[in-house]
């Protein structure tokens, strides 16, 4: 016979809520699949492509299609395929001199942050970011190159990039 506290805790699994833990390796090799094949488009075209990535009906971790946007925002279309978003992804574009795009936006993480998700970020020089709202704060996965680049990328237009930066720091550096 059963025991109460062992049917409360079968009970308690099958409500607990599904999670993907950030950055896991193999969410980790899903974002760097699809930045591999997005980033040379977003760059030729000069736009930005945006999505989910989350789980499926069965588990499974999925992403949305990308929607396109265009030189500086993007606004993903609702995923048809994803049962449970965890965080977004989105591209920015081709290197311009005109915009900081080596970093996430301060409206990337407000985004991400009112649809309450974390997000991933590849730039034009290849570097791949990660966006926790939860402490608000965005790390550089990894650098120049991690994903495929503008081929007319300039390093260093963009001042010094440090490894990480909380909502604050970024929104200063955004504004020197």
């Amino acid at each position: 016979m059963l025991r109460f506290s062992t049917i409360a805790v079968a009970l308690m699994s099958l409500f607990a809520p599904i999670t993907v833990s950030a950055q896991s390796a193999e969410e980790l090799a899903l974002v760097k699949g699809i930045f591999a094949q997005l980033n040379p488009r977003s760059i030729a075209e000069n736009k930005e492509f945006c999505g989910y990535i989350g789980l499926d009906g069965a588990g499974n971790l999925a992403f949305s299609q990308p929607t396109p946007g265009n030189s500086d925002s993007c606004l993903a279309d609702d995923p048809t395929n994803i049962d449970v978003i965890t965080t977004s992804y989105h591209t920015h574009a081709a290197f311009s001199p005109d915009y900081s795009s080596e970093l996430p936006s301060g409206a990337d993480m407000e985004g991400d942050e009112d649809e309450g998700i974390d997000g991933w970020v590849a730039t034009p020089g290849g570097r791949l970011w990660y966006i926790d709202t939860e402490d608000m704060i965005t790390r550089q996965i990894c650098g120049i190159g991690c994903v495929p680049s503008d081929p007319d990328f300039v390093a260093g237009d963009s001042g010094i990039i440090e490894q990480s930066y909380s909502y604050d720091e970024l929104i200063i550096k955004l504004d020197e």
